[in-house]
């Protein structure tokens, strides 16, 4: 487990990904569109790509940042649910779990399976009020937001004294050989496997398009440093990120009490 270096690096803005869109006012309705299309098949491209681990993962990455029984949760960028679906298991109660994501499509896959209430919202403007809930999870979408800086000040402001902000996210690998061997998997294997997996019927182009521009924003991502630091900067404490495999980071910060 690695903590925030004594002098972190200035907090800079998510890079615009100019193969997509040409402005960073463009991104918000990109990203809409893009989940919008690939919503039907997600779940189902997700549990190829995870080998059927990423139930597990989630759920203990969950447990370890300190969700217990009983606690009032808000899921940021849901998306299907697959996040909210463990935080409810831990909660002991669905009702106890609110998921909010800016795509129609993905919160329409959610209703599907979860009996949990969900909302369109961005994570850089949540509606709710100040210190209601206990703990914010956020699932493989930090990087899909605009402004790094503004969204976990809104972490900070939903969650109570104590609270606490579990964000998961994939990192670009330092080591080399991991970098090739994932750009291969992601952006080779992964498409390809969509294109199988995504019936006819189904928006086969928009799923491609998704998967394509997942890879993207992993190889373009915000440096683990600066994520740290902007979580700092917004009033967390205690922040810490946890690596795995080189890929995984789990990045946690506490509100004060």
């Amino acid at each position: 487990m690695s903590r925030l270096a004594d002098n972190p690096p200035a907090i800079a803005p998510h890079p615009t990904l100019g193969r997509f869109f040409s402005k960073a006012d463009q991104k918000r309705e990109f990203v809409r569109r893009v989940f919008d299309g690939g919503a039907a098949s997600y779940d189902r491209i997700e549990r190829l790509m995870a080998l059927g681990s990423g139930s597990w993962y989630r759920r203990e990455a969950l447990q370890v940042a300190g969700l217990v029984k009983g606690m009032r949760v808000i899921d940021v960028a849901t998306g299907t649910g697959l996040v909210a679906r463990e935080a409810a298991t831990l909660a002991g109660d669905p009702g106890l779990v609110i998921g909010v994501d800016p795509s129609a499509g993905m919160i329409s896959q959610a209703g599907k399976q979860l009996p949990i209430r969900l909302i369109r919202a961005r994570a850089e403007h949540l509606p709710f009020s100040a210190g209601v809930f206990d703990f914010l999870s956020m699932g493989y979408a930090l990087r899909h937001v605009g402004d790094l800086t503004a969204t976990f000040r809104e972490y900070r402001r939903v969650l109570k004294p104590g609270g606490i902000a579990c964000v998961l996210e994939l990192t670009r690998p330092e080591n080399a050989i991991r970098r090739v061997l994932l750009r291969a998997y992601m952006k080779g294997l992964i498409p390809c496997l969509s294109r199988i997996a995504t019936p006819e019927h189904e928006n086969r182009a928009g799923t491609t398009l998704l998967w394509r521009y997942y890879w993207e924003t992993i190889e373009s991502c915000v440096e683990p440093a600066t994520v740290l630091a902007a979580m700092q900067a917004a009033g967390f404490v205690n922040v810490t990120r946890r690596v795995r495999l080189g890929i995984f980071s789990d990045y946690v910060g506490h509100v004060p009490t």
